[in-house]
């Protein structure tokens, strides 16, 4: 009966929260300090990348015991402080139903991609894009980046912009003009990214990290990785670390899974390809995969494939959803970023 009175104050909260049209709403950690977590302790968590309540409820035992100061006797009052003020545990689906309508969707720049996709970029997940080079995966990503800001009645976020950058695609050139297309000013638009250049794994690992604090202090209403395996091809080689590479790209890509479901934020990454020997011997039109293995395909929510087209065409297939059909569609690349493709 206790577990049932549980479920059903969730319930009547989410409730309440669409009737009243309030916000998605992020319990700072902060607010430890009423459930009587002293300061100190709750500053070793802020700078182990652990910013909210929820982040508490999506860490280990193991990894909280490997922050400094922090016992076990520590570890079960701090988890349950947590677990009370998050009200975890168990709802019902029509709770998990309200609570996604907080879910945004984000323009993707063409309104045939926006279709395709249900209505644009889902926060609360990871979308992949993988493809060839010139495919349009980069240009996507700076369209994003711009359209990602726009208020939410206009198809945006109405939030800033996290871009880490592993390939060095970034054009802040292509900022200005995809801003113009969107009568936004093009200092403020720039001024709205905040981008960084990383060069090995482990310094994309604590960037990530340190990503919750940026989140914390301003609201953001996307992530970009362009891409996500870039350096996990160069700093792992050879069948004798693909074990340890794909142990650091699955916590790499479980910090992303957190943060997009705590700040509600949409998660963009793009991904490279690989010839598949193999499909070849089925006469598969496009013998082409993305690379990651399963890992990558299990944390990604949405992976899209984009694959050139005529011209400055190109064609996007839903290559994996949970709710979306298999389909395709055509965009173009223009000086103004992805838009559709003439009729």
């Amino acid at each position: 009966m206790k577990a049932k009175k549980i479920v059903d104050e969730r319930d009547e909260q989410y409730e309440e929260e669409e009737v009243t049209g309030e916000d998605f709403q992020i319990n700072e950690i902060d607010k430890l300090q009423e459930a009587g977590i002293n300061a100190a302790d709750i500053t070793k968590l802020k700078n182990s990348g652990l910013c909210t309540v929820s982040s508490i409820l999506m860490a280990t035992r193991k990894e909280l015991l490997n922050i400094k100061g922090i016992t076990e006797q520590k570890v079960e009052k701090i988890q349950e402080a947590a677990l009370k003020l998050e009200q975890g545990g168990f709802m019902t689906a029509y709770g998990v139903m309200i609570r996604r309508k907080n879910i945004t969707r984000i323009t993707t720049g063409s309104k045939k991609l926006d279709q395709l996709l249900g209505g644009g970029l889902e926060s609360m997940s990871i979308t992949e894009v993988f493809g060839e080079f010139r495919t349009g995966k980069s240009q996507l990503c700076h369209t994003v980046s711009v359209t990602a800001q726009l208020p939410k009645s206009q198809g945006g976020g109405g939030g800033k912009v996290l871009f880490i950058d592993a390939e060095g695609t970034f054009r802040p050139e292509r900022i200005v003009k995809i801003s113009e297309k969107y009568g936004m000013d093009a200092e403020q638009a720039l001024n709205n990214i905040v981008y960084a250049r990383v060069y090995t794994t482990e310094f994309q690992s604590s960037l990530i990290t340190q990503a919750a604090a940026k989140m914390m202090e301003e609201t953001f209403a996307v992530m970009i990785i362009d891409s996500i395996m870039a350096l996990f091809r160069v700093d792992f080689s050879g069948r004798g670390e693909l074990s340890e590479r794909q142990q650091m790209l699955g916590k790499t890509l479980s910090k992303l899974i957190k943060l997009a479901e705590q700040f509600n934020i949409a998660v963009l990454m793009t991904n490279q390809v690989m010839s598949d020997p193999g499909a070849t011997m089925t006469f598969t039109a496009d013998p082409k995969k993305p690379i990651g293995g399963n890992i990558l395909a299990h944390a990604s929510t949405t992976r899209l494939y984009f694959r050139k087209g005529k011209g400055d065409e190109r064609i996007c297939k839903i290559y994996d959803s949970p709710c979306l059909p298999e389909s395709e569609c055509t965009f173009r690349i223009t000086d103004n970023g992805i838009d559709d493709a003439a009729d």
